[in-house]
């Protein structure tokens, strides 16, 4: 039970000035358990929240800056001792507060920020004319929150945290990586997920896709087609789960799926075929013919779930332009690049529009340099995964990344590993098992020394935790895979062995 005496050290924190931030509001919030609905596995169903005092900021380092911030620290002995700071998804726009809240709810103290300003995640019209929000999203937010929450729990705790994390998925997994190259004292270990280490390129492989379902006439691939290509790709590549357990030697041909007479679902038109094997292949330069950033990978565009294909892909870009590509490449290319409210993304020149982007806003949002050095000096230990269904960030880009950091610093193993997780979508979801338990690991890696030789991924019956564990897998470090034993239950992370090389 929480005592007045920690009520009232929560409600003194109100009264205190900080560096660039000002404390808006505390209040100290009684424990309580519930029952939450939620789409992601990981957090739905029966939870728990100590007491904790929740305080909320905002920083203002420049006179154009507004970077909102909120921070929950455990009361009493619920506190587990660490720091865990969270990251944002697609553009920011809001403090991520169902993230705070899960790591609260294992005795952490957490922190979040809105990224500098307050907009829905597919909406950049704040960054038109606002260099400044633009670092702020960039990389200085959350490295405000970070030293504002650190002075927050001093003063409620009165003690500082005995280890610092961060972590985050797709643009948190962006905002963690820029974390371990510009502020590597910051985080002991971090976890960044679906990072898009080239984040201009990814955008403009967006608008790729977008130009590719838009180009010629009946190039559109309807969401009724969907089911047609992802049961001939699993056809070609796909293991009894219906999971690409390895896409690097997938080799699918979408012209399978040619019509041979009249169209129906079943069938692409060759417009269509040429549309899908271009999205397969990723953007190209039309000048030097060189990669922007890789396609998606074939084998999950029927998931059912908010970040596939449906969404991403086959929105009515016909008839409204509303996919998720197009909503994100159409803002960023307007409002980040261009600054221009009316720019159509169907004039994107894949030559010099991505030169433009990239000499604009890389060095602020993209997170690609390669080396480490300065992290590893210090220390940090990084943890880094993404998902080979993903239809969001390009898988590839993930294994890109890692190997010019090998080609930069040779052997990383000590204290940075890459975890590919088959059949798992943007962040978490996918028909493989896709709940994975790096927050725990990365604490072992620091605290113990012992670096995550395997991560463990499970599946839940039906999507939900409540309903039990229906399977698990191994994910080993990148470039091994997992293989099964020829004896044990296919279902059991016991029954796979760490080994075997993927394809370079």
């Amino acid at each position: 039970m929480a005592t007045a005496f920690e009520r009232a050290r929560c409600a003194a924190v109100a009264g205190t000035a900080l560096p660039h931030a000002t404390i808006c509001e505390t209040r100290f919030v009684d424990a309580e358990s519930t029952v939450v609905a939620s789409s992601n596995p990981a957090r739905a169903g029966p939870r728990s929240w100590p007491a904790y005092c929740r305080v909320l900021g905002v920083s203002r380092p420049t006179a154009d800056s507004e970077i909102h911030f909120e921070v929950a620290i455990p009361a009493g002995e619920a506190w587990n001792g660490r720091y865990l700071q969270v990251g944002n998804g697609a553009f920011a726009g809001s403090i991520p507060e169902d993230d705070i809240l899960d790591g609260l709810a294992s005795g952490y103290a957490v922190a979040g920020t809105d990224d500098g300003h307050q907009a829905g995640p597919a909406d950049a019209a704040w960054a038109l004319g606002h260099p400044e929000k633009m670092i702020d999203y960039g990389y200085r937010a959350v490295k405000e929150t970070s030293d504002a929450a650190r002075a927050v729990i001093w003063l409620f705790k009165g003690r500082r945290p005995s280890f610092s994390y961060f972590t985050g998925c797709s643009d948190g997994g962006r905002e963690a990586l820029m974390e371990a190259q510009r502020y590597p004292e910051d985080f002991d270990g971090i976890v960044a997920g679906a990072p898009p280490t080239r984040t201009a390129h990814v955008l403009a492989g967006f608008a790729w896709n977008v130009r590719a379902l838009t180009h010629l006439p009946g190039s559109a691939i309807p969401r009724s087609k969907l089911g047609a290509i992802e049961t001939a790709a699993l056809r070609a590549c796909g293991d009894m789960d219906g999971v690409v357990e390895d896409p690097l030697h997938c080799r699918f041909d979408p012209r399978v799926l040619t019509c041979a007479r009249a169209e129906d679902d079943g069938c692409l038109t060759p417009a269509q075929v040429t549309a899908l094997a271009k999205i397969y292949a990723g953007a190209t330069n039309p000048r030097t013919g060189e990669l922007i950033v890789p396609g998606l990978e074939p084998g999950a565009e029927a998931e059912r779930q908010p970040d596939g294909w449906a969404m991403w892909i086959s929105g009515p870009v016909p008839s409204g332009g509303s996919s998720g590509d197009s909503l994100l490449s159409t803002s960023f290319f307007r409002y980040m690049v261009f600054g221009d409210p009316s720019y159509d993304i169907s004039r994107l020149d894949f030559d010099a529009d991505v030169a433009t982007a990239d000499a604009k806003v890389a060095s602020t949002i993209s997170p690609d340099d390669p080396d480490l050095g300065r992290f590893e000096r210090r220390g940090g230990k990084l943890i880094h995964y993404h998902g080979w269904s993903d239809a969001t960030v390009p898988p590839r880009l993930s294994v890109a990344y890692y190997e010019r950091v090998q080609r930069t610093m040779g052997d990383t193993s000590s204290f940075y590993r890459l975890f590919m997780a088959p059949g798992m979508a943007h962040c978490d979801g996918g028909r493989g098992p896709d709940v994975l338990a790096t927050l725990d690991a990365i604490t072992v890696w620091v605290e113990r020394g012992a670096a995550p030789d395997r991560l463990i991924a499970t599946k839940f019956v039906g999507g939900l935790r409540s309903n039990g564990v229906a399977r698990t897998r191994p994910l080993c470090p990148y470039p091994q895979q997992a293989t099964w034993d020829g004896r044990g239950s296919r279902a059991s992370a016991d029954s796979y062995r760490c080994g075997s090389e993927t394809a370079r």
